[in-house]
């Protein structure tokens, strides 16, 4: 770790450094279409989340933030559609956190996306889509378990991003966190489908993960109205998310500059250099026939 590693002595709120990307910092149409999860000026100030210590995370995106002049860059995805989806509540949760350890956080909206292959992958919501994967340095995915497993909303989502589209990789390299959300009591099945959607995609997920029992009794205003206000109560389940999202970002720090040589493999080599010779061989047939034509030609 080297230079991040941070102090062990906590500092006073007062001390510890304000990461958050401010109003003024930030472009305001990205701001309005992909961070729906601001909170009003005057509620952050006194927020749950404005009060947790994380003063050995902040330090080291403090640090990561000065060493390489740009924020981490983290892509939300969650899965469902209704109204009242405590997945999308979950995810607002999860991207405060992150914006308040300095994360650059877009969360993205899966209602304008087709199901996968029913139309062309020119639409543009999974243009968008696709550019935020390649654009990210990491992914955070949250899904509701539905009969013990991935929902359809949240399987489209990545079923729409491909392992690879020319020379880009829309999620090789990159990290990721996992939260699932259960309805009733608490279970792993889509965690454990996570990880293997994560290690398909050539991602690194983190070691910890977040799973939400009882959904409808951990969040305030039980059947509200959807606006994506209403908080996650205090609980084990809260710190928990917490924690995944502090190691979600340590992670990234690590991972971060080595991103891009993870799509340099042998294999890949190989073929390129393959293909090159394949073409040079093309070329110069193709040089020798117009060669012998010509010479044919001036012989008659």
């Amino acid at each position: 770790m080297g230079s991040i590693v941070a102090s062990r002595e906590l500092r006073t709120l007062a001390q510890v450094p304000q990461l958050a990307l401010s109003v003024a910092e930030d472009d305001a149409e990205i701001r309005a279409k992909y961070r729906p999860f601001l909170l009003d000026p005057e509620v952050e100030a006194t927020d749950w989340i404005s009060q947790l210590e994380l003063d050995t995370v902040m330090s080291i995106s403090s640090a990561d933030i000065e060493k390489t002049g740009s924020r981490l860059k983290v892509l939300v995805l969650y899965g469902s559609l209704r109204k009242r989806s405590y997945s999308k509540l979950m995810a607002f949760e999860a991207s405060r956190i992150l914006h308040r350890l300095g994360c650059d956080v877009r969360i993205f909206n899966p209602s304008a996306l087709p199901i996968r292959d029913s139309v062309p992958d020119t639409h543009p919501s999974v243009q968008e889509l696709r550019s935020l994967s390649a654009w990210s340095d990491g992914h955070v995915w949250v899904t509701p378990e539905q009969h013990g497993n991935l929902t359809a909303v949240f399987k489209n989502q990545i079923d729409w991003i491909p392992l690879s589209t020319g020379s880009v990789r829309p999620t090789q390299g990159r990290t990721l966190s996992i939260v699932q959300i259960n309805g009733g009591s608490q279970s792993f099945n889509a965690l454990n489908s996570l990880r293997i959607l994560g290690r398909w995609m050539r991602m690194w997920t983190i070691p910890n993960q977040s799973s939400l029992p009882m959904a409808y009794k951990n969040f305030e205003d039980e059947g509200g109205d959807g606006s994506g206000k209403a908080r996650l109560l205090p609980s084990g389940n809260r710190e928990r998310l917490v924690d995944c999202m502090e190691e979600f970002v340590k992670f990234t720090v690590m991972q971060r500059p080595y991103k891009e040589s993870f799509g340099d493999r042998f294999s890949e080599r190989k073929e390129r250099r393959e293909r090159r010779e394949r073409e040079e061989k093309r070329r110069l047939k193709e040089i020798a026939e117009k060669e012998k034509e010509l010479a044919v030609g001036g012989s008659v």
